[in-house]
């Protein structure tokens, strides 16, 4: 094997990337399909590397492998993505904010849960019931 060429297993161990995850990534088109020795063995050389680490970062940042694919093929073309990224981020940002609310409102209905417990009229619990029965005046 020439130089700077690796197998999958090689390239995974230097990404940390798991060669399953190598080898989808290629059949969804976000790596594209290396050079084979004639035994059929991949060969990928430092490319892959960076593309991976592009991966890896975009995916930390919580893009979607859709998005990151947008982004590897504007990248492909040799133009900066800078543009289409921002707008990306920007919707990254906003779907983080929106989760952050829902979050939120989370926390302070367990807030009101928490501090009704424990309870003196605490009812017996039921199976597959979390909060007590609704009790209607009557």
């Amino acid at each position: 094997m020439e130089s700077g060429q690796m197998t999958v297993a090689g390239l995974s161990r230097r990404t940390g990337v798991p060669s399953d995850s190598i080898r989808y990534y290629e059949r969804v088109g976000l790596l594209p399909e290396p050079p084979r020795t004639d035994a059929g063995y991949r060969r990928y050389g430092e490319d892959a590397v960076d593309r991976l680490q592009f991966i890896q970062g975009a995916q930390r940042l919580g893009l979607k492998l859709r998005e990151i694919n947008d982004l590897l093929s504007i990248r492909d073309t040799g133009t900066c993505p800078c543009g289409d990224a921002a707008v990306l981020l920007r919707d990254r940002m906003e779907e983080i904010d929106n989760e952050m609310q829902r979050l939120q409102a989370l926390k302070s209905e367990l807030s009101v849960m928490v501090s009704q417990l424990p309870s003196a009229d605490c009812p017996d619990p039921e199976p597959g019931v979390w909060r007590p029965p609704v009790q209607i005046a009557g």
